[in-house]
């Protein structure tokens, strides 16, 4: 008979060995919950991501004080409003509905979690790119650094103590900062979605913000072959200035988000994004995986690759679960 005098099941023995060995734990403060916010006083279920709604500005001020409640580190504010066009006009106007909705949750929540929000106008263009078009259709890089200045200020303005920069455009990041300490937002934070690909992972999303996107957006977004060109534009954006680093999605790209974890001195997040949302729902609603062992293995994966916090739709809900098993 074999007797193995290295034993590495010994520390997997027991719960509490597992426990007190284990290499990665999640906590409430390292979630960040994504959140839609519309014009209407009615909120809307979004049918491709069960359980996730686009909520009036009542309903949102509800949900961040539950989620403030829950202990997690923020809420990230996407707006829908009802009338869009080729400049984004919505995302500059302080009656547009997410500056509106950043006045309200950051009335509503004060200092107990970071109201955070995106900027970009793919939400608030009529033709659903995240840039102003020059004349042969092309989203013009320079001219949409000009809007993201001018939505950095507003969003500041409203509230929003970290902006996230999810365009894609070359230099957002040193002209957004520039932009803030010009205008006396010095302690405004930016948060650059660095290696953010063109994922088919989105849909879902496209849904929520009532898109009307028509054609693609490969031109700005990373080719999802490319794990160097994520860490270069991750280190890029290091350099100029931003305060924390995005890989998005987070599922397919663990390795993208590894190596910039690797490289960075600056807090790295990943964005577990709609459509790994809605495949672990649409599998736990068939029987063929267990949800919540699911949800919970996706988000610690996330973190075991090096993200320090992790967006996700289940933030609230997870949260639940951490504090109840701190608890026992």
């Amino acid at each position: 008979m074999i007797t193995p005098v290295i034993r590495p099941r010994r520390m997997r023995s027991s719960a509490s060995l597992r426990r007190l060995a284990s290499e990665t734990r999640l906590h409430p403060a390292e979630l960040v919950l994504p959140m839609f916010v519309r014009e209407g006083r009615e909120s809307v279920d979004i049918t491709s991501m069960p359980g996730v709604v686009q909520h009036s500005i009542d309903g949102a001020r509800r949900a961040a004080a539950e989620a403030a409640a829950a202990g997690i580190g923020g809420v990230m504010l996407f707006g829908v409003p009802d009338v869009r066009d080729a400049v984004g006009s919505g995302a500059t106007d302080p009656r547009g509905i997410l500056n509106v909705a950043t006045r309200a949750i950051a009335d509503e929540v004060g200092d107990a979690l970071v109201v955070q929000t995106d900027l970009c106008l793919d939400e608030f263009t009529d033709h659903g790119h995240c840039g102003v078009l020059a004349l042969d259709g092309s989203v013009d890089n320079d001219a949409t650094l000009e809007r993201y200045n001018e939505m950095a200020l507003i969003q500041a303005a409203s509230g929003s103590r970290l902006l996230g920069l999810s365009g894609m455009m070359d230099g957002q990041v040193a002209s957004v900062r520039a932009a803030l300490d010009g205008s006396g937002f010095q302690d405004t934070a930016v948060l650059a979605y660095s290696a953010k690909y063109a994922s088919a992972f989105y849909g879902p999303f496209r849904e929520a913000v009532q898109s009307t996107l028509t054609g693609d957006r490969r031109s700005y977004q990373l080719d999802p072959a490319n794990r160097r060109e994520g860490v270069r534009e991750a280190l890029l954006d290091i350099e100029q200035g931003a305060d924390v680093v995005m890989v998005k999605p987070a599922g397919s790209y663990l390795d993208v988000l590894a190596e910039v974890a690797a490289v960075s001195d600056v807090p790295v997040w990943a964005y577990q994004v709609s459509g790994e949302y809605a495949m672990i729902e649409a599998a736990a609603a068939q029987g063929w995986i267990d949800r919540r062992r699911s949800i919970e293995e996706s988000v610690l994966s996330i973190r075991r690759a090096g993200a320090d916090a992790v967006l996700t739709y289940w933030a609230v809900e997870l949260a639940a679960w951490l504090t109840e098993g701190n608890q026992k």
